[in-house]
């Protein structure tokens, strides 16, 4: 399992349409990994949560992952469609 991959499983299973889910992951500078997450309009709250807990949790998992696979930085940005 990729890093893509695990990022589409977290977020797929915290929002209410798992079908609108699009994650894509490319290189940026300097050895950085961005993520982008692109959930439907009604599901963004879900994934950034009050006050932004949940997507910090997410981003804590996401960067955990990266570790244990040796990926040097993550960026990881949530939007909606």
């Amino acid at each position: 399992m990729n890093i893509t991959d695990f990022t589409t499983y977290l977020i797929k299973n915290i929002v209410k349409e798992p079908d609108m889910v699009k994650v894509s992951s490319f290189e940026g500078d300097e050895e950085t990994t961005i993520i982008e997450v692109l959930v439907a309009n009604s599901d963004i709250g879900a994934v950034i949560g009050k006050n932004g807990k949940n997507a910090k949790a997410i981003r804590t998992l996401v960067n955990a992952y990266a570790y244990l696979n040796n990926i040097k930085r993550i960026k990881l940005n949530i939007d909606s469609f």
